[in-house]
């Protein structure tokens, strides 16, 4: 443990962006989920308004800088390309 008091804030900052950011990502891999669900069982509606979702939660995981670039733009690629399989 840091003796050092900004280091001591800084180490609780740290925790809270981790937690944040595990839970963005976790809802990010349920938005994937919901795609897919609705691909599996031939429902295009419901696919392309998660597909729109799941393309919402991946731009703004970019903007938070949470992603890479080529991250996201490979999982927009599939998870379109699953969709288009309808």
């Amino acid at each position: 443990m840091a003796n050092i008091k900004q280091q001591i804030k800084r180490n609780k900052t740290n925790e809270k962006r981790r937690l944040q950011n595990a839970s963005f990502k976790s809802s990010v891999k349920t938005a994937f989920k919901a795609v897919e669900k609705a691909v599996s069982v031939q429902d295009k509606e419901k696919a392309v308004e998660a597909l729109s979702f799941a393309h919402k939660k991946l731009d703004k995981g970019l903007a938070k800088g949470i992603y890479h670039k080529n991250f996201v733009a490979r999982h927009k690629s599939q998870l379109a390309t699953l969709v288009n399989t309808l």
